[in-house]
């Protein structure tokens, strides 16, 4: 783990939400074998006046943007020059084929340990937009995190003949200045790579207009503000048309945490600068009064709510409109019993825990995606119960009262190649109710239906959304609610499902999703390479 205060944490990672970017128009060029080298280094940064020992790649923080157009095949030799073991993860790459290359510790691979190199292979295949890859090894992603951009082969779809995209601004908050010039058209990747925070955004006196998310374009909204979650993405485009009256004035950018947990939290608020460039040096500060509140979960909601996939005919939103199978998941905060001869930490002299279904998930000594390979986990051979053991009142309740021990292991969902399956992530109310970011790796998912309290199979799936739903890899599950998505199996492998909190994954929040080899040999997983990391 890296030895570093969480307040330090969280300042960090939000002095760096947007990240640079380095191809303003969408790139024509054949698809090519793209190499990068990643060095994986201690480095002293300072930021803010203070100067912090990080871990980080190339020297870099945040690390270094990979830029690659849709089609190409890259590889990137990652070198572990620490004497901690780590893994990188290549957030919302489908890896089609090559889970060897998805980076999550002990899932699908063993880690890469000191002084050794191991060389990620994959190809990005229709996909196209703004991802983000970190470290997936403990903590590890505090410091090492960068963007992952995707450049389409064809033309952005939102873009209109009036209004050319006249650049993308690379925006770092530490008291950044962004200069624009009146009446251009700007285009902004934001990257929430947070450790526990999801956040709010927004420009003074702006709208912004969203028209991607995850790497998966939408229908275009204009919103004041937005709401991102940890490993979540947004593509916006950002008129400059408010002329300032007063000629030394600038615009404040800004985030803030949204906050949905009753626990401890840093409610600093990030800030940026928007100026124009007839305007002179900035002489006034005042925070965005479209700046949503810190607990605003009216805003949240209904901005997560207008997000729809552009399901246009060269764009389609396939979405399974059928299912061959539902799982329900509770994904739970726990209070565990404190083993004897050991002192406990937590609430009432317990441990913090974490679990999905009562199922706490612990890594085993090698990747289980290894163990899939030499010997095959069969549809029964998983034990993930696909319903709750106990039915109770998740959301609602005296908590204080239920016994929320749980079980320890690694038990994982195995389903069929082309299984189309529905997951409803169900939260609860056990120790505290908090919205999480669930992302699941090696597939994108459709968000067919949300809503608060708890989920009724009879009822809930006859308002679901299956003509535009939003199509992502991480979907926030509301606080004290129920967030459902499909997906269509055909990705043999097997998938980390797990919470974007770093804190809550490292509880146990977490299980496998297994896809098995279909008949044909493009449906089946590829060998692992030579110099895949052993245990």
């Amino acid at each position: 783990m890296i030895n570093m205060d969480p307040r330090q944490q969280f300042l960090a990672l939000l002095l760096v939400l947007l990240l640079p970017v380095l191809c303003f128009q969408p790139c024509y060029a054949s698809s090519v074998t793209r190499r990068f080298r990643f060095n994986l280094e201690w480095k002293k940064v300072n930021r803010l006046c203070t100067t912090k020992r990080l871990l980080t790649v190339n020297g870099q923080f945040p690390g270094p943007t990979i830029t690659v157009n849709e089609g190409d095949d890259v590889e990137i030799k990652v070198t572990n020059r620490v004497a901690n073991n780590t893994t990188i993860h290549w957030h919302g790459i489908k890896q089609k084929r090559t889970g060897w290359a998805d980076g999550p510790a002990y899932v699908t691979q063993c880690p890469i340990g000191r002084g050794q190199s191991y060389t990620y292979k994959f190809t990005v295949a229709e996909q196209r937009g703004t991802l983000l890859w970190h470290a997936h090894y403990s903590w590890q992603r505090a410091s090492v995190y960068g963007a992952f951009i995707i450049n389409p082969r064809l033309p952005y779809p939102f873009i209109a003949p009036n209004r050319p995209i006249h650049a993308e601004i690379p925006i770092i908050f530490d008291t950044y200045t962004a200069t624009v010039e009146y009446g251009k058209t700007y285009m902004i990747r934001v990257i929430n790579a947070a450790l526990g925070d999801e956040l709010f955004f927004s420009i003074a006196k702006h709208t912004l207009t969203v028209v991607e998310v995850d790497a998966v374009y939408t229908k275009p909204f204009t919103t004041t503000a937005i709401m991102i979650a940890p490993g979540q993405t947004t593509t916006l485009l950002l008129t400059a048309d408010q002329l300032p009256s007063d000629p030394t004035a600038t615009f404040v950018m800004a985030a803030t945490p949204y906050v949905t947990s009753i626990f401890p939290f840093d409610n600093s608020t990030t800030m940026g600068y928007l100026k124009y460039n007839t305007t002179g040096t900035i002489s006034k500060v005042k925070l965005p009064e479209n700046l949503p509140k810190m607990e605003d979960t009216k805003f949240a909601t209904t901005f997560t709510n207008r997000i729809k996939s552009l399901a246009s005919s060269q764009y389609p939103c396939n979405v399974p409109k059928t299912i061959d199978r539902r799982v329900i998941t509770t994904i739970s905060l726990n209070l565990q019993d404190c083993p004897q001869n050991k002192t406990c930490t937590g609430y009432d002299g317990k441990m913090f825990m974490a679990s999905m279904n009562n199922q706490s998930f612990l890594r085993p000594s090698t990747s289980i995606l290894e163990t899939h390979y030499r010997t095959g986990l069969g549809t029964g051979s998983s034990g993930f119960p696909e319903r709750p053991l106990n039915k109770f009142d998740y959301t609602g309740g005296n908590a204080s009262t239920m016994n929320t021990n749980m079980e320890f292991g690694s038990r994982v969902i195995v389903v069929p190649y082309g299984t189309k399956i529905e997951i409803v992530l169900q939260g609860t109310n056990l120790l505290a109710p908090e919205n999480h970011p669930i992302h699941i790796h090696g597939h994108n998912f459709y968000v067919v239906g949300t809503g608060f309290g708890n989920f009724d199979e009879s009822r809930d799936p006859k308002g679901y959304n299956l003509v535009d739903p939003p199509e992502r890899n991480t979907v926030g599950v509301p606080m004290g609610g129920w967030a459902a998505i499909r997906i269509e199996a055909d990705n043999p492998g097997v998938w980390f499902v797990h919470c974007h909190f770093e804190p809550h994954t490292s509880w146990g929040l977490a299980t496998g999703f297994v896809v098995q080899d279909g008949p044909l040999p493009s449906q089946r997983l590829l060998p692992p390479p030579k110099d895949l990391p052993a245990c």
